[in-house]
């Protein structure tokens, strides 16, 4: 079966996710992180894919982020895939593929997941037990956003900057949002979503996505169909 040609709308951000194959470590070390993160860096920068949040877990990673063009996700982690994976086997003295086939990803209504992704990815070492609080995670842009700490990787979204007038308005209000976890009703949409290729959002959102894709942008719903006129 063809692949359904991915979503896109310049603009409009997208949530992504790569896994290691078999569900393999693709970090063993902390200089593997720096260095994922320095090719990443320079692969947006030359392919123009802005990055709002990521999450660096041991065996896969997560961004949330606005590409400029239809090629720029695909290009950037082409790129900095191919360049990784040079690393990690050299550095290893292993052969072979490192990812687990295709990345999968979704297209996010921001006005009503932007925000709820974000937190989705930064909690997401807090949910796997593997520190008590974001902050305490050296692998994820949770102390950018929430406290100004410099990481040029992270481009703020127009609606982080509606958070307030300033930087200091922006990571206060920022870390408020943590003090309640994502509700499990938004966690399982923004897996359903990821997981299956489908798009992040209300009705009206999908039905926009729709309309430009020309293609379904949402499940069909469950049960037999109706039968009214």
């Amino acid at each position: 079966m063809a692949r359904q040609p991915r979503y896109f709308v310049k603009g409009q951000a997208q949530r992504i996710i790569q896994r290691g194959n078999n569900r393999e470590p693709i970090f063993a070390d902390d200089q593997d992180y720096r260095f994922y993160l320095e090719c990443l860096q320079e692969s947006c920068e030359e392919h123009r894919l802005s990055i709002h949040s990521c999450g660096l877990m041991t065996n896969h990673v997560h961004f949330q982020a606005t590409p400029e063009s239809d090629i720029s996700i695909s290009k950037t982690l082409q790129s900095l895939g191919r360049r990784y994976v040079q690393y990690f086997n050299y550095t290893y003295a292993r052969t072979g593929t490192l990812w687990e086939g295709r990345y999968k990803m979704a297209l996010i209504d921001s006005e009503n997941y932007l925000l709820i992704c974000m937190r989705y990815i930064e909690l997401n070492p807090v949910r796997a037990t593997m520190v008590a609080h974001p902050g305490d995670y050296l692998w994820s842009s949770y102390r950018a956003n929430a406290h100004g700490a410099d990481n040029p990787l992270v481009s703020h979204n127009d609606l982080y900057r509606r958070l307030g007038r300033n930087d200091a308005e922006w990571q206060s209000a920022y870390r408020q949002l943590f003090r309640a976890a994502v509700n499990l009703k938004d966690l399982e949409a923004i897996r359903e979503s990821t997981n299956k290729g489908w798009v992040s959002g209300n009705n009206r959102f999908r039905e926009r996505i729709e309309r430009l894709s020309g293609r379904r942008a949402a499940p069909m719903a469950r049960g037999r169909p109706s039968n009214d006129t």
